[in-house]
């Protein structure tokens, strides 16, 4: 037992090893799929990998012949635009509340309180209000992804602020430091690294906030699609959409993963 404790794979390993699961499942789908289809060649439930592949290359290359767009990149490109904008938003204001509140009693006394309230109140249940307040456009769906991640990374933020040993504080006092330079200077170059991270961890929640925003109101969108692609039964579209967007947010988190290992490197070593 101490063995299994103390032992470290090497990378080689930890990449085969993680392939194992994802392996088993698409033999465990495609059992049950031949299955499926054996019975009934018509099943929508389980669809096969061709036809999950001929519904995703007529969304990627072939135009509607409604539109005469391409359906996958129309979504995605109105998915990422509103998917950045709010962890853009978000994240701007979640590293300034997270710097002030936990860098200055004052603050954290007067806006600790409101942002851990926000943090309590599901973002779903107020996208009806936001509807009413913003309209049906891309302002409302920005704005519930903002509401739903900035609490989360404000409060990491803060509690990484006050964790931060106070000892740094006092040598840059001792040497004359004003609140602005050791904000400056000592704090927030500890922080962005932690921000990524928040980032990183917050983007599944961004993910939810926006395709249930897309499936209530919208005209584009990947979860639009699935949410049309539903009322048909067509799960060779609904599964493909729902592998690309994991495909896009495995992307995006090894994207901000290599950003931060590059500009901040002393942040990984243990």
């Amino acid at each position: 037992m101490r063995k299994m404790i103390n032992h470290q794979p090497q990378r080689l390993s930890r990449i085969l090893l993680g392939l194992i699961p994802l392996i088993l499942l698409v033999i465990i789908y495609m059992i049950a799929s031949d299955s499926r289809l054996s019975v009934n060649a018509s099943d929508k439930l389980l669809p096969s990998f061709y036809d999950m592949g001929n519904a995703f290359y007529r969304s990627a290359f072939e135009p509607d012949p409604r539109t005469g767009q391409y359906t996958l990149w129309v979504d995605t490109l109105a998915s990422l635009l509103r998917l950045l904008s709010g962890i853009l938003c978000s994240a701007f204001l979640g590293l300034i509340l997270g710097i002030f509140c936990g860098a200055l009693p004052a603050i954290r006394a007067l806006l600790s309180p409101l942002v851990t309230l926000l943090a309590l109140i599901p973002p779903l249940a107020i996208l009806p209000i936001l509807f009413i307040i913003f309209g049906l456009g891309e302002l409302s769906k920005v704005v519930l992804i903002t509401i739903g991640v900035t609490p989360f990374i404000a409060r990491d933020l803060q509690q990484y602020v006050q964790s931060i040993p106070k000892e740094q504080i006092i040598k840059a006092q001792t040497l004359s430091g004003n609140s602005a330079q050791i904000v400056w200077r000592i704090i927030l170059p500890q922080l962005l690294p932690r921000l990524v991270d928040a980032i990183r961890l917050s983007l599944g929640s961004a993910w939810l906030f926006l395709i249930a925003a897309e499936a209530i109101a919208a005209t584009e969108g990947l979860g639009y699609r699935i949410f049309l692609m539903r009322r048909y039964l067509a799960m060779d579209v609904i599964l493909p959409y729902v592998a690309w967007i994991t495909l896009l947010a495995f992307i995006f988190d090894a994207l901000l993963y290599g950003i931060s290992r590059r500009c901040w490197p002393w942040y990984f070593v243990k």
